[in-house]
């Protein structure tokens, strides 16, 4: 395996290059898979029945702590890969591990707010609105699930193994995903709350 040590580790062989380029393509079908929900949300949105509006449901306080927390957490990984590029594992380690805490704070924001929706009547039957619109959040919150578990194997595999060019890979590679549930949810932010709450 032939390393360039002229291009960032999680570059530096051909191999590595080809699997960004390779995650690159999944996530333009994870866009498309966002992409119908959001089609199919706005299609629905005003299909509620006999249930309640997005305006009588949406509350300002959990989004802004989710929306905090999340735009946080995309800024520690960050630092993270940062502190990779400089070979400071113990700080790239200790910046994954405040990524994931921050990932665990929003989901306990977004199960409070589910909880919330069923105790006010706003379940996954209630109405078309308030099934695509817990499908749609679900849907995000699975992804921020998966990608705790992800960053906690990184995190193992980099204790066990050092930063190598392999393990660089991953960890960056984690990065972009985790990057791309930020952007996802600036979007979910805008377009579902804050529409919702006009």
């Amino acid at each position: 395996m032939k390393i360039d040590h002229s291009l960032p580790l999680e570059y530096s062989t051909e191999e590595n290059r080809l699997k960004v380029l390779g995650f690159w393509i999944f996530l333009g079908a994870e866009i498309m898979l966002f992409a119908t929900l959001f089609a199919s949300y706005f299609t629905l949105e005003n299909r509620t029945g006999s249930g309640p509006t997005g305006a009588e449901i949406f509350q300002i306080t959990p989004v802004l702590i989710e929306t905090i927390v999340l735009l946080t957490s995309s800024f520690t990984i960050g630092l993270g890969i940062h502190a990779m590029r400089l070979g400071k594992q113990k700080a790239m380690m200790a910046f994954f591990m405040i990524t994931l805490f921050l990932g665990l704070g929003f989901l306990a924001v977004e199960i409070y707010e589910f909880v919330h929706y069923v105790h006010i009547g706003a379940g996954i039957q209630t109405s078309a609105f308030t099934s695509i619109l817990l499908t749609t959040l679900g849907t995000h919150g699975a992804h921020v699930t998966l990608g705790i578990f992800w960053g906690l194997f990184i995190i193992l595999q980099v204790v066990k193994r050092g930063l190598t060019p392999q393990t660089a890979n991953k960890a960056f590679i984690f990065s972009l995903y985790w990057h791309f549930l930020d952007v996802v949810w600036i979007f979910i932010f805008s377009f579902i709350y804050l529409k919702g709450m006009m």
